[in-house]
């Protein structure tokens, strides 16, 4: 019996990166030898064990047999007999296919140790393409590693998965879980333009695919591919640590522009108003969860209205406030505001001053926000307790009135 650590534990600290998990591969024993030692069983579709000191992951040694499409349909194999290298191979990346036993030596029968230096996503074997997720774990790979380069070979495997169809096999929960991941590494870009370099994208994220090739101004947006804006506002949300739910606001943020009539490009006049719908329709495919949706929705009709905070009257602010539901949610509508600081910086490294430039259009709205915020509704409300109906316009005007003095004060 003999015990090797596998997998990211193994490529991340050749990497120098910091090792949070370690999972094991045992060789050479039985479930029954593993409940002898103290390990406690856990494993459902093959066996499993955690540590009865560490409580780290201990599996079996295994093999794999494709049975149906998609990713569940996989038959498991455990004996005694089933060599280290017979499970490695099952794995997904060279780079995830190594092993280092108890004495510290590197197992790597596939080459992973090269493709770390080289930096490089390599498949380990032809299996690669019986599990569709891989595709999708690859391409957050490269949003974690973003100086990794796809091997030829493996992006030719990928775009023959995605034409025979597997990747339309993947649950919306499972692509849910990939993106979001993805979302949150250091470089989204990267998993967007992996998945479009092989053809993923546009499967499962057609709304988002078909951004790439639609114009923008270039007054403003100098990049002009909306496509290629969109992946640098992501990057920005990321650079700035932003959480899942404004990162994804970012990513959906233009989504409506994808809508535009080809005639009437490169301008999206009214394209506010066709995202909500689209976010609202790919959210529930993905079982995208509320608080994601409802931002990115919030995101994509309101961004145009906070980019032009500054010229805006005091009583379509506090409209805008009502609209956003921002008196009972003030933080959601804090991080609507990131969001769209995210569009107004998701500039090129060539435009810098755009990248740069102060937004005062976020300390602005969250002025008038505890300047309207502070009013007494309760006390507004008993002043026109004879006329009950005119109470929610008394409301508004008078936070109007607070709008007013408070962004007064703050211009002299």
């Amino acid at each position: 019996m003999r015990a090797y650590v596998v997998g990211g534990a193994v490529r991340d600290a050749l990497l120098g990166l910091p090792v949070q998990d370690h999972d094991w591969v045992v060789v050479g024993a039985t479930p029954e030898d593993m409940i002898a030692k103290g390990f406690r069983p856990v494993g459902k579709d093959f066996p499993v064990f955690l540590h009865p000191r560490t409580h780290e992951e201990y599996a079996l040694a295994r093999t794999e047999r494709k049975t149906a499409p998609g990713y569940h349909g996989f038959v498991f194999h455990t004996s005694p007999d089933v060599k280290l290298e017979d499970d490695l191979i099952r794995r997904d990346l060279t780079i995830n296919a190594m092993a280092r036993a108890e004495d510290g030596t590197i197992v790597d029968p596939y080459g992973g140790l090269q493709d770390v230096r080289d930096r490089v996503f390599r498949h380990v074997s032809a299996a690669f393409a019986e599990d569709p997720v891989r595709i999708l774990r690859l391409a957050r790979f490269a949003a974690r590693f973003p100086d990794f380069t796809v091997a030829d070979t493996t992006l030719a495997l990928m775009r023959q998965m995605v034409d025979a169809g597997e990747v339309d096999a993947l649950v919306p929960e499972r692509v849910w879980q990939e993106l979001s991941r993805g979302l949150m590494e250091q470089k989204p870009s990267r998993m967007l333009a992996v998945l479009r370099d092989c053809g993923a994208l546009a499967r499962i994220l057609p709304e988002l695919d078909a951004l790439w090739g639609v114009p923008q101004p270039p007054l403003h947006h100098p990049e002009v591919d909306t496509g290629v804006h969109m992946m640098l506002v992501i990057d920005v949300a990321a650079e700035r640590g932003h959480d899942l739910p404004v990162r994804f606001a970012a990513l959906m943020h233009d989504l409506g522009k994808g809508a535009t009539p080809s005639e009437h490009r490169p301008k999206h006049h009214g394209h506010e108003g066709m995202g909500p719908q689209l976010i609202t329709e790919l959210s529930r495919r993905l079982r995208v969860p509320t608080e994601c949706r409802d931002l990115a929705v919030m995101t994509a009709r309101e961004h145009g209205n906070v980019s032009r905070a500054l010229d805006l009257r005091p009583n379509t602010i506090v409209t805008l406030f009502e609209r956003c539901d921002a008196f009972r949610k003030p933080d959601r509508f804090a991080q609507m505001l990131l969001a769209s600081e995210c569009d107004a910086r998701g500039r090129g490294d060539e435009h810098h001053e755009m990248r740069s430039r102060d937004y005062p259009q976020a300390p602005y709205l969250l002025r008038a926000l505890d300047a309207a915020r502070a009013v007494n509704a309760g006390e507004v409300a008993a002043r026109h307790a004879e006329n009950r109906a005119r109470i929610p316009e008394a409301v508004h005007a008078a936070r109007v009135s607070a709008v007013k003095a408070a962004l007064r004060d703050a211009r002299d």
